[in-house]
């Protein structure tokens, strides 16, 4: 019987530490989540922490509150066979209510031809357009840790750089209505749907020219952060052709409000481009994740909300 005993404690002395870290990191990972969906201010409205893509960008976060905004600034390269394609963009974004996200982005492209290949055979660059936008979560529930959101996007397309001054300053306007679902799965796994008609009235004739994008997501967000690993499936499609690029993509916070996101783009389709890559900053003024010692009962009230 004593041997028994002996025995017993040992184990159980093994057994702790490994016990203890493990539900340390558990509640850590649930009083992270706690701070974001359930801040010292009673009055603000219920929202979910999801992990978002980093290529095809949401309208502020799901569930925004009144107030956030965000600046954005995204750098890519694509090879396209005959000449690589550099990208770039700025944007803004805010929430002036509860659950409304608003955009304003303007994204550039340049572009230089391959040795060999002379200067003229690649497109002009140009300002691509003027991008406005707007997001509004309809439906957000931390029970199904689940948002639902419509939004729209207006595109006014540009003239290229070099017929600038030539042409008419606006050749073309997209109309781009979306709807996104998304669901985090315990504290670390996150999926997404994002999905729409796009209708692009050209100018020049006024021919309409329709097709549709259908974008999952699948990412791990590392317990306790914002940081994620994860994959972006960006699919794009008509009556004609089918277009389809996986995305593996990561996201690092260098302080509480700024992140870098990192992707690689691979298409299922070569035979017009290959390989692309593409950085986005993310830098959101007044956001801060606070980080205080709590005793183990505030750690129990603060996760069982």
């Amino acid at each position: 019987m004593a041997l028994c005993l002996i025995i017993s404690i040992n184990v159980l002395q093994a057994q702790t530490p490994s016990d203890s870290l493990r539900i340390d990191r558990r509640t850590y990972d649930s009083l992270y989540i706690a701070e974001i969906e359930h801040p010292e201010n009673k009055k603000l409205k219920d929202k979910v922490l999801h992990a978002e893509p980093l290529y095809i960008d949401l309208i502020r976060d799901l569930g925004a509150r009144k107030g956030e905004k965000e600046w954005n600034i995204g750098m890519g390269f694509t090879d396209m066979l005959k000449y690589d394609r550099y990208e770039a963009l700025i944007e803004y974004e805010f929430a002036p209510i509860d659950r409304l996200g608003l955009e304003v982005e303007i994204p550039f492209s340049f572009y230089l031809p391959l040795d060999g290949m002379p200067a003229d055979s690649t497109p002009s660059h140009r300002i691509e357009s003027l991008k406005l936008a707007a997001q509004y979560s309809f439906f957000v529930s931390e029970k199904w840790k689940t948002s639902l959101a419509i939004g729209y996007i207006n595109e006014l397309e540009l003239v290229d750089i070099r017929r600038m001054g030539k042409d008419k300053f606006l050749t073309g306007n997209l109309f781009n209505p979306f709807f996104i679902a998304a669901k985090r799965w315990g504290n670390r796994f996150h999926t997404l749907i994002y999905t729409g008609p796009r209708f692009l009235l050209e100018f020049h004739d006024l021919s309409w020219h329709i097709d549709g994008e259908f974008h999952t997501n699948f990412h791990y967000m590392i317990p306790g952060t914002r940081n994620f690993i994860g994959i972006e499936v960006n699919k794009y499609f008509n009556s004609r052709y089918f277009d389809m690029t996986i995305r593996p993509q990561m996201r690092v916070g260098l302080a509480d409000n700024f992140l870098v996101g990192v992707v690689a783009g691979i298409p299922i389709d070569r035979t017009q481009e290959r390989l692309s890559a593409f950085v986005r900053l993310i830098y959101e003024p007044g956001h801060r994740i606070h980080k205080k010692k709590k005793s183990n009962s505030q750690y129990r009230e603060k996760i069982k909300h």
